[in-house]
């Protein structure tokens, strides 16, 4: 098999004309999104090339602790973007995300390194940093449909909410319909996209590993290998952030502190 074939910064040019077509569609149907779109891909062309010469820099390094700043930073940012799309104050929700995504990721990062994939040393970067990546990229999602769903729900059935409390029930224990309606429609897509892998859509990590040379076979374990990663991770982030959030953002009284702004 061949390794990865480089692209050269010219084709790459050449290539990016092809984002005349969205522009083209933009301005046909009069979308006002010229700027947003401008301003996507110059942010996407930025940040990647920041993140390759960075990600080179850490690979030489390899330095634990420096491995361990980028993933909290990695953690802090993904947090920060939950909260941030699901319209909710950071006051309230920003560290049950943080806390969800952090006991989430850990323990499957150390698993994955340190036990199954056993790179050397364990806390190659090479390794480390692109797992990390993909677990959190694939988790941030999940996050935001599971703290709208929560607290739309709070908002469209307030008088059941409030039924429970006058009837003597925590605020936990009245919470309980409304968490478990928000990890249903959290956890939905993910199955959706497992029970169709290989057969709808070819993910991209076994794509760009088969790209690069790897042997198919080789390339199936790794991605079955994040996909019940990931699975798992949004298992327990989710189901972290949805409890400690309800502790956080609902009294002793059972007044809901958090709501979603209207449109």
């Amino acid at each position: 098999m061949q390794s990865a074939l480089d692209i050269s910064w010219p084709l790459m040019g050449l290539f990016s004309l092809t984002l005349l077509i969205p522009f083209s569609i933009n301005r046909f149907y009069q979308l006002n999104l010229a700027k947003d779109i401008t301003v996507s891909v110059l942010r996407m062309v930025a940040q990647l090339v920041f993140i390759g010469l960075y990600l080179e820099f850490v690979f030489q390094l390899d330095n634990p602790l420096l491995n361990v700043v980028w993933i909290i930073a990695m953690i802090s940012i993904g947090s920060s973007s939950i909260v941030s799309k699901a319209k909710l104050p950071k006051r309230h929700i920003f560290f049950p995300v943080l806390i969800g995504l952090l006991i989430g990721l850990s323990p499957l990062l150390l698993l994955l390194s340190g036990v199954i994939i056993q790179p050397t040393p364990f806390y190659s970067a090479q390794y480390l940093i692109p797992l990390a990546g993909m677990l959190l990229g694939n988790s941030l999602s999940g996050n935001i449909v599971a703290l709208q769903n929560l607290f739309t729900s709070f908002k469209e059935r307030e008088s059941e909410y409030h039924a429970a409390i006058a009837l003597g029930a925590s605020p936990q224990y009245a919470s309980i319909p409304f968490v478990r309606a928000a990890m249903q429609k959290a956890f939905a897509p993910i199955m959706a996209s497992m029970a169709t892998t290989g057969l709808v859509t070819l993910p991209g990590m076994m794509t760009g590993q088969i790209l690069g040379g790897v042997n198919p076979m080789v390339a199936i374990k790794y991605q079955l290998l994040i996909l019940m990663a990931i699975f798992v991770m949004l298992t327990i982030s989710v189901t972290i952030t949805l409890q400690l959030t309800i502790k956080n953002s609902i009294t002793k009284e059972g007044k809901v502190l958090v709501s979603l702004p209207t449109d």
